[in-house]
């Protein structure tokens, strides 16, 4: 997508060499024709797929499932992320690790919200290692419904994330590869 390529080089903020910003449209503020955009993108490539619910995670990827699920005319299922004092028993959960906030956490899905043979879509904003991902299709597993895809707004190609999940033979859409963030500059793939 050539105009997210846009925004992110205009509007995104590197930290470091694996961190980006990209809060004026994406995270913190949300572009919502950037979203509707988005989610018309992800239901070209995915709609044939037919999905059942888009599953994410809470917070930065609710906004973009919404979007995406009016698309496919179904209900999107975020996975909260819980303190693990708070165990509900009627829930499927998984750990995993943010890079951004560096540190483990569970995320839970109540079991009423995913069944048995349901068609799940994956929708989330970043894909770096993988890790929120891998939690969430633990989910899907969990509730021996069955994975259609992971759609991605941003992956981050240096990282290992895309790698192993194509390996895994999941069928992954990024609309924006970057290949790297060094010395301040974006390169995409």
């Amino acid at each position: 997508m050539d105009l997210l390529k846009q925004r992110i080089l205009k509007e995104g903020k590197i930290m470091g060499n694996d961190i980006l910003q990209v809060d004026s449209f994406l995270n913190h503020q949300i572009d919502v024709d950037l979203f509707n955009k988005i989610g018309r993108e992800f239901y070209r490539y995915f709609g044939g797929e037919k999905i059942s619910k888009i599953l994410t995670i809470e917070a930065s990827g609710i906004g973009i499932a919404c979007i995406t699920a009016q698309y496919f005319n179904v209900p999107v299922v975020f996975a909260k992320k819980v303190d693990t004092k708070s165990l509900n028993r009627n829930a499927y959960e998984s750990e995993v690790y943010s890079l951004t906030k560096g540190k483990g956490y569970k995320i839970r899905v109540t079991k009423d919200y995913i069944s048995p043979g349901e068609k799940i879509l994956i929708i989330d904003d970043f894909l770096a290692n993988g890790n929120s991902v891998m939690g969430l299709i633990d989910i899907i597993k969990a509730a021996g419904a069955e994975l259609a895809g992971v759609g991605i707004v941003i992956e981050k190609g240096f990282q290992r994330g895309g790698k192993m999940l194509r390996g895994m033979g999941i069928k992954l859409y990024s609309l924006v590869t970057i290949d790297s963030m060094e010395s301040g500059k974006i390169s995409f793939a």
